[in-house]
């Protein structure tokens, strides 16, 4: 049993078996909970009723009047951003990898996330008045401009020569970046290397509005590229001959995939290899079809950046530990695993 969905005056359509509604449903499920677990960890203890009456504003019956602001001003931006971050790093690698047909392409790997590191620890070191209001925009220029040199330096190359070229790349950013930390003045160092841990702590509702708007825009562009998707799959000399415009369609994916990292690790900093992860969970649950892909993709990343928030203020509270940090000890010894399965 298959339901379409159209939008946009059917610009955008795709069908959704019944075996992926109920996938999306139990991730959907399982997402709120994780969410509302979220809003009651923390040193200053919630209940779930609490925490849930503060969620609506109506708590006739707590005495503590520090629950709304809590839970309104701290905890539920943090958990937002988490979320919708988690949604982005998920999208683009789920678009990377398709592009490439490499299912080990990640931005975090291949360099894109590095580039807008780059751009963001540069302003942040050298023209600190400027990062509040240019953050974003550098952000995105930076990812741009290294996933421009990237695909010029690979040229007619396979998938796994732009994996190599991106990890290349990747390390000679990690060098400039550590220039930059060591020669900066400190102040500016250590706001660089808070943000350059993946870090959820000082979110705000801005970034809330921020990644929202882009999780909606760019995940709509992501699933209007849906069909093309399936042609690309199979090859370039299959699309071409199927009327595909490949260039076209490739760089949209491409800035689509860039613009999704950049806005993400302007906010909240590198997260690595979510979205290497994300696609790959989502890849074990039946689905049909691309979009629906694109769309457990993005669950499973905000579940997963979400999961890793709570494990990094809870574990060794009241230390806090940032997100990026943990989705990078786990994801490195799953990134080997998979390098290792991967038969080339």
């Amino acid at each position: 049993m298959t339901m379409s969905i159209r939008l946009c005056k059917q610009k955008i359509s795709f069908q959704v078996t019944k075996i992926a509604a109920i996938y999306t449903t139990c991730l959907l499920l399982a997402l709120i909970a994780v969410f509302m677990f979220s809003l009651i960890s923390g040193s200053y203890q919630l209940s779930l009723v609490d925490s849930f009456f503060s969620l609506i504003q109506q708590q006739p019956w707590i005495s503590d009047s520090q629950a709304t602001l809590i839970i309104w001003e701290f905890r539920l931006p943090r958990s937002l951003v988490a979320i919708f971050s988690g949604a982005l790093f998920a999208l683009s690698g789920t678009l990377l990898q398709n592009l490439t047909r490499n299912p080990l392409a990640d931005p975090s790997l291949v360099g894109i996330s590095q580039g807008a590191a780059l751009a963001v620890v540069t302003l942040t070191i050298l023209f600190p008045d400027y990062i509040d209001g240019w953050r974003e925009i550098s952000a995105f220029i930076g990812a741009i401009a290294v996933a421009g040199i990237i695909q010029l330096l690979r040229g007619k190359g396979n998938s796994l020569k732009f994996i190599l070229l991106g990890v290349g790349v990747a390390a000679f950013i990690s060098a400039l970046i550590s220039t930059l930390l060591t020669y900066g003045k400190l102040q500016s160092a250590m706001s660089a290397l808070s943000w350059l841990a993946g870090s959820t702590n000082t979110s705000n509702w801005h970034d809330v509005n921020a990644l929202g708007l882009a999780c909606i825009v760019l995940m709509l562009l992501a699933i209007s590229q849906a069909r093309t998707m399936i042609v690309i799959s199979l090859g370039d000399e299959v699309a071409v001959g199927l009327g595909v415009n490949l260039r076209k369609t490739m760089l949209l994916q491409l800035a689509t995939s860039v613009a999704a990292a950049a806005i993400a690790t302007a906010i909240v900093g590198p997260l690595g290899f979510i979205g290497l992860l994300a696609p790959h969970l989502a890849r074990k649950i039946p689905h049909n079809g691309p979009a629906n892909h694109l769309l457990l993709s993005t669950l499973v990343g905000a579940i997963l950046v979400l999961s890793a928030d709570i494990i990094g203020k809870t574990l060794f509270a009241p230390t806090q530990i940032a997100a990026g940090l943990v989705t990078s000890l786990v994801g490195a010894p799953l990134f080997a695993y998979l390098l290792i399965k991967k038969q080339f």
